[in-house]
């Protein structure tokens, strides 16, 4: 983007009091997003994690030691954003499968959250400079139908019937990473420097990583990227569909 470029629309999210961020693994949120996360809680939004995997199949060490080992990591790197509710899923890592079931599980959440906005992670096949890999594919599509299927009473009726989950219409859906962002939501540096401290907090993971730089060496260049597109120092961007209220509340 250039100086002589226009601005992204800044996120009308001033109105939002409840976020559900929706990703494949453990870490997802954390590569620039999760300073958006720091700036909702900061100003009391309340924000709820989903995890579709407990991204067991991430590291060399059996699986059943690593999904406890990677969700503690999770609970801490939520703790330095102001994320209070955290809850994964046991779809399989690394074989996430699009479907009923996967789409059933994610829309139950949203009736009971009951957010403003949906936020997920970028699900294009080409996505981060390469091939995206086959669960941010799957848990994005997922998400897409989801987020309608949990606004329709005719679809999943037994999440009314059974489990009294009424029908909830989301006001947004929020992609996060995209590479043709629409908006763009400016954050401080207390939101960059938790950004850093969330991704940190993932350390056996980013140790299991060969060469993966030092969070306090590319978080803030991402952030700062962002910047250029909001008109700021620091921002998060995101690819905005809206879902028909964007800015208002679903209450």
């Amino acid at each position: 983007m250039t100086s002589t470029e226009p601005l992204l629309t800044p996120l009308p999210d001033s109105a939002w009091s409840r976020i559900l961020c929706v990703v494949a693994h453990p870490d997802d949120m954390e590569y620039g997003t999760s300073a958006a996360v720091a700036a909702w809680t900061a100003r009391g939004v309340e924000v709820t994690y989903l995890l579709l995997t407990a991204g067991e199949a991430g590291m060399a060490e059996p699986p059943d030691v690593v999904a406890p080992l990677r969700a503690g990591e999770q609970r801490n790197a939520c703790d330095e954003v102001g994320v209070g509710d955290l809850l994964i899923l046991d779809h399989p890592d690394g074989m996430l499968e699009y479907g009923l079931g996967l789409r059933r599980d994610i829309a139950r959440v949203i009736r009971t959250v009951r957010p403003d906005a949906v936020v997920t992670a970028n699900f294009e096949v080409e996505a981060y400079g390469g091939l995206n890999q086959a669960d941010h594919r799957a848990a994005g599509m997922a998400v897409v139908d989801a987020v309608r299927d949990a606004d329709n009473p005719w679809v999943f009726r037994e999440l009314a019937e059974d489990e009294g989950l009424q029908k909830w219409h989301t006001s947004a859906l929020l992609v996060a990473g995209h590479e043709r962002p629409t908006h763009a939501t400016p954050v401080d540096q207390v939101a960059v420097d938790a950004a850093v401290a969330s991704l940190s907090r993932h350390e056996a993971y980013l140790q299991h990583v060969t060469g993966h730089p030092r969070p306090e060496d590319f978080i803030p260049e991402i952030l700062r990227e962002g910047g250029v597109y909001a008109g700021t120092d620091y921002a998060v961007t995101f690819r905005v569909y809206d879902l028909g209220g964007l800015g208002g509340s679903g209450d």
